[in-house]
Order: structure tokens, then C-alpha cells, then sequence
């Protein structure tokens, strides 16, 4: 069985891009189902992969896993860029850690990169599921996928990523145009430090959800992020030019 799930663009219409997703603490490939769905419709080749084991992982393995599961991608005319990788939590740490790093090949970079919920440093304050759930999301569809999930590993979030791996996120520069996105209600997140991080990075914005939490991918706000993404991904395929700009506006 592939260590990966694929969702593609609808049938006739031409493939913008692709995007891989990379999952983090206790998630599986189904947490992001519908963030995947969401983006393929747009005419998106979206490939999941499994979360990187960041407390005791190899970043040459994940480099290398993160290299198969995009050659994997290729059709007949090859890969289809703009290439972006999406990193939610640990993920999102243990891709910028990657990216990084000046060992990985050129050709092995993405065009761009989403980093969701990156989180800072110190475990996560959370005993009970319920409490996990809370610090996860508001967002029932999401908490009830969550729950009936028997592959995500319950507490996952008390195992602190390791200060290296964060530092490394936090302070390297991935060379690649940068989405942050992050909930203001999110407990794990170090804000501050975020901010002073995409402000030192030439081709980097950081995005505040409103009432979200740390799944800011899947929870309540899930269409608004899933569209920011979109924008993100059309405005990198027109070289980081806006598509859209307001004239004049009321609101």
C-alpha cells in the first residue's frame, strides 16, 4: 500500500500545479481530505504524504520521501509545476528546517511553500482528548473526523518538536516564496516569533486567521484558508503578482 493519497485535477481541465501536503503530530493522510478535495478542484495535483517523524527522523529520509512522492507525480509531459509543499504543524517544521538546509539539491526545491500552524517551542498543554480537540479546532465535521480516525495518535501534541528542528525553521531561509498561515487563537503558536521570521525573508507573508486554532487548515475557517491557498498558488504562477487588487472599497 502507497505511503501516500492522491487527489487530481477534474477530468479535462489542465493541471495548474501540484502540491504536496505534509501532515503533522498524531494526523494521517484523511486529515487532509478535504483540503486536498478543495484544492483539486481548483485543478490542483494534490499528493499526501505521511506525517515525518520529527522527534527521531532522518532529514535525509525525509528529503528523499518528499523526492519520491514527487516524481510520483509525473504524468507524460513530467512534473507539473508551480511545485508547492504545504506543512501543517511538525510538518511545517521539518519542511522549512529542510529547505533550509543547502545540502538539498536545487532540483529538489519547490517553487514555493505553505507553512500552517508552525508552532513554538514547549509541548503542547494537553491532557485529555477533549483537550487536544481545543487546541486543535472548533470545527465539528473536523473534531468528529478527528475522533473517528483510529490512525491519528491521540496526545500527539504533548511531545514537544525538537529545538533543533524548530530553530532550524524559525531562523534558516527555505530560498522559495513563503505562506505563513496561522490562527490568532491558536495555543501552540509562537506569534511573535513568527512574525519576526517571515519579516527577515525577502518573498514571505504571513496570513492571521481570525478565531482559528491550531489545525488552522481544517478548522471553522476552513473555505476562507483553502481560498488563501488558492490565491497563494495563482499569484506564484503570475511571478508573485497579484491577480486581483481592489480599485476602491467599503469594507
Amino acid at each position: 500500500m502507497p505511503d501516500y493519497t492522491d487527489h487530481y485535477a477534474p477530468e479535462g481541465l489542465r493541471t495548474r500545479g501540484t502540491v504536496i501536503v505534509v501532515p503533522g503530530r498524531g494526523e494521517t493522510r484523511a486529515t487532509y481530505a478535504r483540503l486536498s478535495k478543495r484544492l483539486a478542484a481548483d485543478a490542483y495535483r494534490v499528493r499526501v504524504i505521511d506525517a515525518p517523524a520529527v522527534e527521531d527522523g532522518d532529514p535525509a529520509d525525509f528529503a528523499d520521501r518528499l523526492s519520491d512522492a514527487l516524481d510520483g507525480t509525473a504524468g507524460d509531459d513530467g512534473i507539473v509545476h508551480p511545485v508547492v509543499l504545504i506543512g501543517a504543524d511538525s510538518g511545517a517544521a521539518a519542511t522549512a528546517a529542510l529547505l533550509g538546509r543547502t545540502e538539498l539539491p536545487a532540483a529538489r526545491r519547490p517553487d514555493a511553500v505553505v507553512l500552517a500552524g508552525l508552532p513554538g517551542q514547549g509541548p503542547g498543554a494537553v491532557d485529555t482528548w477533549d483537550e487536544e480537540l481545543d487546541v486543535r479546532t472548533f470545527c465539528p465535521t473536523h473534531r468528529n473526523a478527528l475522533t473517528q480516525d483510529s490512525q491519528v495518535r491521540r496526545g500527539a501534541l504533548r511531545a514537544p518538536v525538537p529545538d533543533a528542528v524548530l530553530t532550524a525553521a524559525y531562523d534558516s531561509d527555505p530560498g522559495v516564496p513563503v505562506l505563513f498561515l496561522i490562527g490568532d487563537a491558536d495555543p501552540l503558536a509562537d506569534r511573535e516569533a513568527l512574525t519576526r521570521t517571515a519579516k527577515s525573508l525577502d518573498r514571505a507573508r504571513l496570513a492571521v486567521v481570525h478565531g482559528a486554532h491550531h489545525d488552522v487548515l481544517n478548522d471553522l475557517q476552513h473555505r476562507s484558508v483553502a481560498a488563501e491557498i488558492v490565491t497563494f498558488l495563482e499569484t506564484l504562477r503570475n511571478e508573485l503578482r497579484p491577480v486581483i487588487t481592489w480599485g476602491t472599497s467599503a469594507w
